[in-house]
């Protein structure tokens, strides 16, 4: 997995809420066009939670079939069931999928050797790279340091995307892990610590608007410019914080569509910004 962003792609709905393949294919030229490393459609930026399993399928397939060759597609084919995460992720490669992302089951909370089972059993039934996901805000599990330097030991578990907020825990694991194992923020506004600490990029929110900003960033980070990096950090920092106003991604759709990239709509349980909310959002970069 090459160093840089990932955006994590949101889905555009059709006032029905059927998915806008439109608006989508629109969505991930603009990827291309900003220079990012990959795109990660189906995960849970993109709604995955209120996706049929062939609508995961026809997110994955058209962006392999818009990217191939330009950028590499990590699809998002984790869930709380091993079962069906084995499925996803085999139909996955079967559609061209670059490599794909594992989000740490949420609600049954296993435990840490259920958890390495999961994870393994995933990768070599598809046999595709891996991108472990771990975001204990969300789903109540937290994958240790000791965890993902047993996971990294397997060859086709190649990188994280940290999103724990636990800035000793990823120092920690940049300081420990093995070179060839990457590790990328899942956090917007923890993406320049995390570079400074050794860490290879960010699986992004706000490249979907931003990706070029983005881009710039890290690139300027990966090769030392700090303080240019730093430039680009303060710039982007206020969309950082206004991005998870209300959960993601209510606001970077919002902000998307009063931009004229998507339509402002919601798969429930998620509905529109509250009306205060919305103002801050909008006001962020006038």
């Amino acid at each position: 997995m090459n160093q840089g962003v990932y955006t994590a792609l949101v889905t555009p709905f059709n006032q029905d809420y059927s998915i806008d393949f439109g608006a989508y294919e629109a969505l991930l030229e603009r990827q291309i066009a900003g220079g990012v490393a990959g795109v990660v459609p189906g995960g849970t930026t993109g709604e995955s939670p209120t996706l049929s399993f062939k609508e995961k399928e026809q997110l994955i397939e058209k962006a392999v079939l818009k990217c191939s060759g330009k950028v590499s597609v990590v699809a998002g084919t984790g869930s709380y069931d091993t079962a069906s995460s084995i499925e996803l992720t085999t139909r996955a490669k079967d559609l061209g999928a670059d490599m794909v992302m594992l989000v740490t089951p949420y609600y049954n909370k296993p435990s840490e050797e259920g958890l390495y089972r999961h994870f393994v059993s995933i990768a070599e039934a598809g046999n595709l790279p891996v991108l472990l996901y771990n975001v204990p805000g969300r789903t109540a599990t937290n994958l240790s340091v000791s965890l993902v330097l047993r996971l990294a030991e397997h060859p086709l578990i190649v990188a994280i995307k940290e999103a724990s907020g636990n800035i000793g825990q990823i120092a920690d694991l940049c300081a420990r892990k093995k070179s060839s194992f990457k590790v990328f923020s899942g956090d917007d506004g923890v993406t320049l610590p995390l570079l400074a600490l050794g860490g290879d990029g960010v699986v992004s929110v706000t490249s979907n608007m931003f990706a070029k900003e983005m881009v710039a960033l890290v690139s300027a980070a990966l090769q030392g410019s700090f303080t240019q990096a730093l430039e680009f950090h303060n710039a982007l920092h206020p969309f950082f914080v206004n991005q998870f106003i209300e959960a993601n991604p209510v606001p970077v759709k919002t902000y998307m569509a009063h931009h004229h990239l998507l339509l402002e709509v919601f798969r429930p349980p998620l509905c529109e910004l509250t009306p205060s909310h919305r103002e801050t959002l909008l006001a962020t970069f006038q």
